[in-house]
């Protein structure tokens, strides 16, 4: 990606660069704290179960506007509220989907699952949307956010990014620099959404029943998912957590009389939080389809359920932007423009006038756009440059399955990326920095039981790398510093 060289660069927290020593040794400190408090993955490329490398991280926090922060904050019961409302809606789910389903084949073995749902009734009327929110400041707007994506699936990082707050105030505290941490918003991210679990587990009243986390083949981000688990084994002892892959579920998964999910030992599940499921490799044959319709056929609450799934793509996003769609599902008017101004402009590119004229516009100024498929997990975008030639190479019914995003021009910030095996000490380098905030909704299509926003996350990645998932190697795990507007430029 690249960088206007009049991009504005955020006050930082404090003044690098730091003195060589000093780096080193707080460097050293900040991974060792790192892999002891667990803000760690294990290693892709030299994979053991038997060990863990520190997770990349920033070492000092980045700046963030205090204004942006707490707008986002503020907004996600409604973005929350948003979202469960549009997975209660079936007309609009079907619609805006529908060209979508004919070219893309993990989109339509989903959809055709919450068809056969719908046609028998949801044995379970109540869902549980642990959701994440990403934004990225917009400096043609003063900074203002705007919308990246919603997550409705395997939200990650909760648990990571509750510790590495501790981490930079742990490193602050090194450097001299305490009176900083009052700037560092406290972050219940694990807490809040563990809770939100045990609230959908209260409400299948089932004091024997457990929740069932479902996961990868091989899980590399094990750390969050075991905090998710710990901190509800240590909190709530009472409550037994398994964690079973798809392919388990197939195997020893079955429903009881009243539709009850039951696995080996004859173990009820009352709650599935899913860790897998939302990319096509989670399913290696029709065995690991047929548990998901499983589950979703069962009264287990599920996290989440097939059509706040549904919800989360892309296509549903895109939809959503529109003033007159939004307004289906917000009344109030100053909800709904607060929602709407942080929606980028997001263009259909279905074979019609509509569609086709978004075709255009991506082909006459790429370096404007982002194109977007349905997927979850990072790393799937097409940016700028690359786009005419993947939007050719497409026919016209295979272009439904994308969407078209204008570009988000974040302000950078300076600091330093500390990543496993890389060199000592680390350099000063420009970063961009994504604000996710976790969301808990609960309930059922004509019911909100509970709403609420769940701490947040800051994933920052290089200014001229294209996406920041941490999981998929690209970005660093950090914190905000919030910033008022009067100190926001270095310049």
């Amino acid at each position: 990606m690249s960088v206007d060289p009049n991009t504005p660069v955020l006050r930082n927290c404090i003044r690098l660069p730091l003195p060589e020593d000093e780096l080193i040794e707080v460097t050293a400190k900040a991974k060792d704290y790192a892999i002891m408090h667990g803000a760690a993955m294990r290693s892709k490329s030299n994979f053991s179960e038997d060990s863990l490398n520190f997770a990349p991280f920033v070492l000092v926090p980045s700046s963030f506007p205090r204004k942006e922060f707490e707008k986002a904050v503020a907004l996600q019961p409604i973005i929350n509220r948003l979202m469960h409302n549009v997975a209660h809606d079936e007309e609009f789910i079907t619609t805006t989907l529908a060209e979508t389903i004919k070219v893309d084949e993990f989109t339509a073995n989903l959809f055709n699952i919450y068809r056969k749902v719908l046609a028998h009734g949801f044995t379970q009327a109540n869902s549980i949307g642990l959701l994440r929110s990403d934004y990225l400041g917009h400096v043609y707007e003063g900074c203002a956010i705007k919308q990246v994506e919603i997550n409705t699936v395997a939200s990650s990082f909760g648990g990571i990014a509750t510790h590495l707050v501790q981490l930079q105030n742990f490193v602050l505290r090194e450097l001299g620099h305490a009176d900083k941490l009052p700037n560092m918003p406290h972050n219940n991210a694990l807490a809040g959404l563990c809770d939100g679990m045990v609230k959908a587990w209260d409400i299948y009243a089932k004091p024997q029943s457990v929740i069932l986390f479902i996961i990868e083949d091989v899980s590399y981000n094990i750390c969050d998912q075991r905090f998710h688990e710990f901190y509800i084994r240590e909190t709530y002892p009472h409550i037994k957590v398994l964690r079973r892959t798809l392919t388990d579920v197939h195997r020893e998964g079955k429903l009881g009389l009243n539709k009850e999910l039951l696995l080996s030992g004859g173990l009820e599940v009352a709650v599935i939080y899913f860790r897998a499921g939302y990319e096509p490799g989670h399913y290696h044959s029709q065995d690991e389809w047929d548990a998901r319709y499983l589950m979703e056929t069962s009264l287990a609450i599920k996290c989440p359920s097939i059509q706040y799934h549904l919800a989360g793509t892309k296509k549903v996003q895109q939809a959503l932007a529109q003033p007159a769609v939004l307004e289906r599902f917000i009344n109030d008017p100053e909800e709904m423009k607060a929602v709407g101004k942080i929606f980028t402009g997001l263009y259909s590119l279905d074979d019609n006038e509509a569609g086709n004229a978004s075709y255009e516009m991506a082909l006459r100024t790429p370096e404007k756009f982002v194109l977007k498929p349905q997927r979850e997990g990072g790393g799937n975008n097409v940016y700028g440059v690359d786009i005419p030639d993947a939007l050719k190479r497409m026919s016209r019914v295979e272009r439904s399955a994308w969407i078209l995003m204008d570009l988000i021009h974040p302000p950078l910030t300076k600091g330093y990326m500390v990543r496993p095996g890389a060199e000592m000490p680390p350099t000063i380098v420009d970063m961009v920095s994504e604000l996710g905030i976790f969301g808990v909704v609960i309930g059922d299509a004509d019911h909100i039981i509970h709403n609420y926003q769940a701490g947040h996350m800051l994933r920052t990645k290089l200014s001229t790398a294209n996406e920041g998932g941490v999981a998929a190697g690209l970005g660093a795990l950090d914190s905000p510093y919030l910033i008022d507007s009067d100190d926001e430029d270095e310049n």
